[in-house]
């Protein structure tokens, strides 16, 4: 293999990060001294020990799974929710089942996933999970119920969307007392439990790219970019355009009194 050069070697062993270069062939290059080799080897070393950093998360992940499903519970539902803290769009909910005995390296709660990494993970779950449904409590039920309320609402609605009805619900920090269905509330749960973590990648892309479809329908608040989060700029359209039908009335926009930032407080309803 000496024979070979270093790009040739690289593009028949090392092109492909997802299929790492069998063990034989990683002794056999040991050896050469070439430098762009060795940095090959440093290289696939590193992509071996995040991979096997990646299966610990991801079983480390299933410690709350297990249990129930040795118990005989095969549809076990996570359920996490998107937007609680925005100024504008629903909140959406998600519920996912998991195959039981399912390892997803890569899986985690969405907030630590880059977007390309939950995008990626949402397509593996619609293949992958034995049931996944979608709630949403809209703006004006935000305003009504209080935000709290409204996520509880989503939840229920997303749990009656799944294709099965689940054995057991796995929720984060919350409890749904309405569901007559077995349920634990994990402090934490979309970095606990594999189901939530799937849930809140679900609800979390899903909501995403509803917020971008209203960047055309009401431009220039910026959408796309924020997805309705209180950011500066978002604050300062709301101030120059006023509020759209997607917008949560029991926000309070104030304008800044100096040129400093515009301030916003939430506001229950009566």
């Amino acid at each position: 293999m000496a024979k070979m050069s270093v790009s040739a070697i690289g593009a028949r062993w090392f092109s492909d990060s997802a299929q790492p270069a069998p063990d034989g062939v990683l002794r056999d290059l040991s050896g050469d001294p070439r430098r762009g080799v060795q940095a090959l080897l440093a290289r696939a070393r590193r992509q071996a020990e995040r991979s096997r950093q990646s299966r610990r998360r991801a079983l480390e992940l299933l410690r709350h799974e297990k249990p129930l499903w040795r118990r005989g519970l095969t549809h076990v539902a996570g359920i996490d929710e998107a937007g609680m803290g925005p100024l504008a769009g629903p909140v959406i909910a998600a519920a996912v089942i998991l195959p039981p005995g399912t390892i997803l390296p890569g899986l985690d709660d969405s907030k630590v996933l880059t977007p390309r990494q939950r995008g990626e993970m949402f397509v593996r779950l619609q293949d992958l999970a034995l049931g996944i449904g979608v709630g949403r409590a809209e703006p004006a039920e935000v305003d009504r119920l209080n935000v709290y309320r409204a996520g509880l609402l989503a939840m229920t609605r997303a749990v009656a969307a799944l294709p099965h009805p689940p054995d057991y619900l796995l929720l984060d920090a919350r409890g749904l007392p309405d569901l007559a269905i077995p349920q634990e509330s994990l402090i934490g749960g979309d970095r606990r439990s594999a189901s939530i973590a799937a849930a809140s990648v679900v609800a979390k892309v899903t909501r995403d790219g509803l917020m971008e479809q209203y960047e055309k329908v009401y431009p220039g608040y910026g959408f796309q970019r924020h997805k309705g989060y209180p950011t500066a700029d978002h604050r300062r359209a709301i101030l120059r355009l006023g509020p759209t039908p997607i917008h949560r009335r029991t926000f309070t926009i104030s304008p800044p009194p100096d040129g400093r930032k515009p301030s916003f407080s939430p506001s229950e309803p009566s």
